[in-house]
């Protein structure tokens, strides 16, 4: 399995991004998170296989929705008002079972490479 994300740039405050993730092979459950420098990982958001159901980190709620297309195999992150907060580096994720805990990193072994969303001030 390949995950390749794109998207990421710089923006300033306020601002829009939207970052995309295509994976290869069979569609499950995919998510969004972040690690910003210095400090760990953490959970952005997850979509299930289908899209139907998706879950949001407090932090970017009303924010930023997550959606998928599985004909295109491409999940993908539609960020609005950004923060500064918000710059980090984003990974894209792949699960390979259903009915997981899509909000755990431990739930995905598969990832992508990474791509760096600044936001200035």
């Amino acid at each position: 399995v390949q995950l390749q994300a794109s998207g990421g740039g710089l923006v300033q405050a306020g601002g829009s991004l939207r970052l995309s993730c295509v994976a290869s092979g069979k569609a499950y459950g995919m998510g969004w998170f972040r690690q910003a420098a210095g400090r760990e990982r953490e959970f952005v958001a997850s979509a299930s296989w289908s899209g139907a159901t998706t879950y949001y980190a407090e932090s970017v709620k009303g924010r930023f929705t997550i959606s998928r297309d599985n004909d295109k195999n491409t999940v993908y992150l539609q960020m609005n008002g950004l923060k500064p907060e918000d710059t980090a580096v984003y990974y894209c994720a792949k699960a390979k079972v259903y009915g997981i805990d899509l909000t755990q990193d431990a739930s995905f072994p598969y990832w992508g490479q990474g791509t760096l969303v600044t936001v200035s001030s």
